[in-house]
């Protein structure tokens, strides 16, 4: 057990602070927002909602919930970014326990009691549990397939569920208000993974990050392939700067996609200079380079036989767009993160 730094903060009764950033969602944020004012909990509670610029009526929609409850208020993100969200609540909360939420999260009745009692009971500076990927549509089906098996996102516990115990990084997370501050808060400078990073620092002065199935968010995936790639791709480049930041802190799970982007880029270019030999007459030896997407496509067909089936024909069909896709868009983002190109790309995006 690491070194306690807060061994009788927590009595009852404990407020907590949930802080959720929104920026341009108005089809999750009321659904999410009153998942958490359904919340079974006796102790304080503030809903801390940093809106960023948005255009879509999230802004009026986010006024409107807090005009109806007075938890809930709202906090202006200029800035716009998660991280930077996140800080603005944090630094606002009232409460010894501040409860991340996303916008695309809806939280059980049951989350905040079961949290609050594991960060009691463990001593941890974080708690949190698995990401329940739930699709409505054919498509976002087979997004939360991908999210929750091995072959999708990599296997961690918060994405396929796993034995209670000491890890890495969770999914959200429901912290100590204190360890958030003994850390420094999140780093406004890495607009995705910024959780992993900042549970890395917890770790790092003795704090424990614990997870536990008990605890199950369930989320929507994104509705379109669109919008699919773009967050894996952004997912990715940061990924991949965290990876080249912190070297000695990356599985070699997070270099898969990468190399299979890059081995099936070289592997595709090698095979179409063979067809040029073969046009020419000479020996096309080159051509052994197109085994690298076949081998690809066929661990593709594979992982649709053994993780969709029996999970109707159009979710299957999805599945087979949705791995590539996932695979694609993040071992892309990734080689160009670590290539150290994320501020340049970051910037043409406006994200």
């Amino acid at each position: 057990m690491p070194e306690q730094h807060h061994p009788a903060e927590l009595s009852p009764p404990i407020g907590v602070s949930y802080v959720m950033p929104v920026l341009n969602d108005a089809s999750h944020v009321r659904a999410a927002v009153e998942s958490i004012l359904d919340q079974e909990y006796d102790g304080p509670v503030e809903v801390l909602i940093a809106l960023g610029p948005s255009i879509d009526g999230t802004a009026e929609l986010v006024a409107d919930l807090a005009e109806r409850d007075a938890r809930v208020r709202v906090l202006e993100n200029e800035v716009g970014s998660t991280p930077a969200g996140l800080n603005i609540g944090i630094r606002a909360a009232s409460h010894p326990v501040v409860i991340r939420v996303d916008s695309h999260s809806m939280l059980p009745r049951d989350y905040a009691r079961t949290a609050v009692e594991t960060l009691v009971r463990t001593g941890a500076d974080n708690v949190g549990g698995v990401m329940d990927a739930r699709g409505e549509t054919p498509f976002e089906r087979a997004v939360a397939l991908a999210y929750t098996t091995p072959v999708g996102l990599g296997g961690s516990a918060f994405h396929v569920g796993g034995e209670e115990g000491p890890v890495e990084t969770v999914y959200l997370g429901v912290f100590r208000r204190s360890a958030l501050e003994r850390v420094g808060l999140f780093d406004e400078t890495i607009k995705r993974g910024q959780d992993w990073e900042l549970n890395r620092r917890l770790r790092d002065t003795g704090g424990l990050v614990w997870f536990t199935p008990r605890l199950a968010v369930t989320y929507r995936p994104r509705s379109s392939v669109e919008r699919l790639a773009r967050q894996m791709f952004s997912t990715g480049l940061w990924r991949g700067e965290l990876a080249r930041r912190f070297p000695a802190d990356n599985g070699i799970r997070y270099f898969i996609p990468p190399l299979m982007v890059v081995g099936v880029v070289l592997g595709t270019l090698l095979g179409i200079g063979g067809l040029v030999q073969l046009g020419l007459g000479a020996l096309p030896w080159m051509l052994v380079g197109f085994a690298a997407p076949l081998v690809y496509l066929l661990f593709v067909a594979v992982a649709t036989l053994v993780y969709a089936r029996g999970r109707g024909a159009a979710t299957a069909g999805w599945f087979l767009v949705v791995l590539p896709c996932i695979h694609v868009a993040w071992g892309t983002g990734f080689v160009l993160g670590y290539l150290a190109l994320t501020s340049n790309i970051s910037s043409h995006t406006g994200r």
